[in-house]
Order: structure tokens, then C-alpha cells, then sequence
């Protein structure tokens, strides 16, 4: 293809090689846009052909079950990385909220009964450190990744003093109730987490905020020189990404009926992948709800299909890594600017 096109601009007008080159970039992003829907469909297929019992009705529930919390943390997730930043506060915040919704439920421990005013509590409380993260970042101006890393490390913290070292067992009836009921089949979990999804997934293609945030990841200054808040802008997507992140957190508690730190482990990583898989990019600009959904569906997919194959967990884990580098690679080669945002 670069050999047609440098043989192209030797033998045309300026006109006509810039003609050229607007068509093969339009192809070629309409190629990237579409590529991982296409994989989807072709792993799908190859899925249902290699085991049997893929395509049942309790391996679909099952599959839905499973990406269930990493659909909740790729909305917030997607925001920030759309901004061209990163957020590794995500599995702190996310075992901070598990621990601390437990402790303020009924539970084992102690003899606190808050019921939903105190999930309400954590989650508002989980926001605002997410806010605060966005204020280092663009006051302070920290890399996101540092600060974000630093805030992780004191939620973590703060989540084993919540507990003191002895991890709370839930007997909370609401929690009970969620964990284990369903409609038509399909657990109360994966329905919630679902709509968690559709509402991020309406606020980022249908408002204004969610504009604004493809407006940062693609051109920041040209955005700031639009009259657009920036700083604001960012500040609210950490604070959602929190949001998001104490829901999963908390979505875990219920599912396992306990609250410790280690409720967020080995989330997130899994989750940048799947958005890159999906069609998203570590720069900014370039990405969404859909194309992250898609992303979740074929990691968790992937994933689902090699343990029905009863491959070897460890080798599972080299197969998945290795999907990481060619997501990565990918990314590099169709933007490469540096991340300095």
C-alpha cells in the first residue's frame, strides 16, 4: 500500500496526491473502525465450532456474568482514555469501596446497618476522590499516571485499615438478594452493570461533556482556544471514572459477599486491553462505548472459550498477553504522537 502511494505522488499534482491521501486515510480508518466487530464475528464462529456447548443458553448467561464488572469499569475508563490519559487509582478505589460498603452494611463484624444509604455514602465519597485526583492532575499539573498511581496506593491503604487487616463478611439481605437473583435467567449483577454501561454510553455520545471529551483527546489546545473548560472537563472524568470504579468495587461485594482490598486486583489492565482491542487508543481521541463493549465481549469471550477448552491457566495468561502486545503495537502505528497528557 505505501509502495502504490509513494509511486502515486511521483507521477501526480499536488491536488491529486492530497486527493489520494484523504481517501486512503478515510479507508484506512474505516478498515480500523470496523476490525474488531469483524474479529468478533470470525472468534465467535470459530468459538461455536471448537465446543459445543459455547453457544448454550448458560454459557451465554455465564459469559454476560463474567464481564459484567469489567463492562462497569471500561465506562469511566473510556472517558479517561479518550482524553489521551491513563487512571491507576481504578483497583484501589475499587477495593477501598468494596470495604468500606461492607463495613457500613450488616455484616459479621460490627453492628452497622446503613442498608442503601450507606452504599450511597461510599459512592458519593469515591467520586469526590476521584475529583480530587482531577484537581492534582490539572492544577498541580501531575501526569496522570503518577498521580493516579499514588492515589491507588493510599485507597488501598485505607481499605485494609477499614478492615484492620480482617475482611468483613457480609450478611447484608439486599446484597443477598442481588447476588443471587435473576430475570429471565440473567443475574441481577449483569442487568445492573449493563445499565451502568448504557447510561455512561448515552452521556458520552449525546451531551455536550461528552463532546467535549473527544474534543481534549483530539486537539486540547484548539478545544481550550473553543472556550471549553478544559481543566473542568478532566476534572469531572476522573471523578466519573472513580464513580464507575467504586460501582464495580462495590458490584464485587455483592457478588462475593465480603470486603477486602484485594477486590480490585488485576481489573483494570484487562480492561485498558479490551478498550484497545476494541478500538480505542492509549492517545486520545479515538474510541467510545460501543467500540470498548466490543472489547470487553472479545477478552471475556476469549477468555471464557480457552477455559471450556480447559487450557492451561498459565498458558491462558501467556495467550492473553499476548493480545496486549498487538494491541499496543496496533495503537502505535495508527497515532504516534507522545502521550503527554
Amino acid at each position: 500500500m505505501k509502495k502504490k502511494l509513494v509511486e502515486y505522488m511521483g507521477s501526480s499534482t499536488v491536488a491529486q496526491q492530497f486527493t489520494y491521501k484523504v481517501k486512503l486515510d478515510a479507508k484506512n480508518e474505516k478498515i480500523r473502525r470496523y476490525a474488531p466487530l469483524i474479529l468478533l464475528i470470525v472468534m465467535t464462529i470459530i468459538c461455536a465450532s471448537s465446543q459445543k456447548s459455547f453457544f448454550t443458553w448458560g454459557n451465554i448467561v455465564n459469559l454476560m456474568y463474567q464481564m459484567s464488572i469489567p463492562l462497569v469499569i471500561s465506562v469511566g475508563l473510556t472517558y479517561v482514555l479518550l482524553l489521551g490519559s491513563i487512571d491507576l487509582s481504578i483497583e484501589g478505589v475499587m477495593g477501598f469501596a468494596g470495604s468500606l460498603v461492607a463495613y457500613l452494611v450488616l455484616n459479621r463484624t460490627n453492628s452497622n446497618n446503613f442498608g442503601i444509604w450507606g452504599i450511597i455514602f461510599v459512592i458519593i465519597l469515591c467520586t469526590l476522590v476521584g475529583a480530587f485526583t482531577g484537581v492534582l492532575h490539572v492544577k498541580a499539573r501531575i501526569a496522570s499516571f503518577i498521580v493516579t498511581y499514588a492515589i491507588g496506593c493510599i485507597m488501598t491503604g485505607f481499605a485494609v485499615l477499614v478492615y484492620n487487616s480482617n475482611p468483613i463478611q457480609v450478611s447484608e439481605p439486599l446484597f443477598d438478594s442481588i447476588s443471587r437473583g435473576s430475570f429471565l435467567q440473567i443475574p441481577y449483577i449483569t442487568l445492573i452493570s449493563f445499565l451502568i454501561f448504557l447510561i455512561g454510553a448515552v452521556i458520552l455520545k449525546y451531551t455536550a461533556f461528552g463532546r467535549a471529551v473527544y474534543a481534549i483527546g483530539d486537539n486540547e489546545v484548539a478545544t481550550r482556544s473553543a472556550g471549553i473548560n478544559v481543566d473542568l472537563v478532566k476534572i469531572k472524568v476522573f471523578a466519573l471514572c472513580a464513580c464507575t470504579a467504586c460501582l464495580a468495587g462495590i458490584l464485587q461485594c455483592v457478588r462475593l459477599k465480603i470486603g477486602q482490598s484485594s477486590l480490585g486486583t488485576d481489573q483494570m489492565f484487562p480492561v485498558v486491553t479490551a478498550i484497545v482491542v476494541g478500538g480505542g487508543s492509549l492517545y486520545g481521541g479515538k474510541g467510545g462505548a460501543f467500540q470498548s463493549f466490543i472489547g470487553v465481549l472479545i477478552y471475556t469471550e476469549l477468555a471464557n472459550w480457552l477455559t471450556l477448552m480447559g487450557v492451561d491457566p498459565y498458558f491462558k495468561e501467556v495467550i492473553l498477553g499476548l493480545i496486549i502486545i498487538i494491541a499496543v503495537t496496533l495503537t502505535i502505528e495508527r497515532n504516534r504522537q507522545t502521550i503527554s497528557k
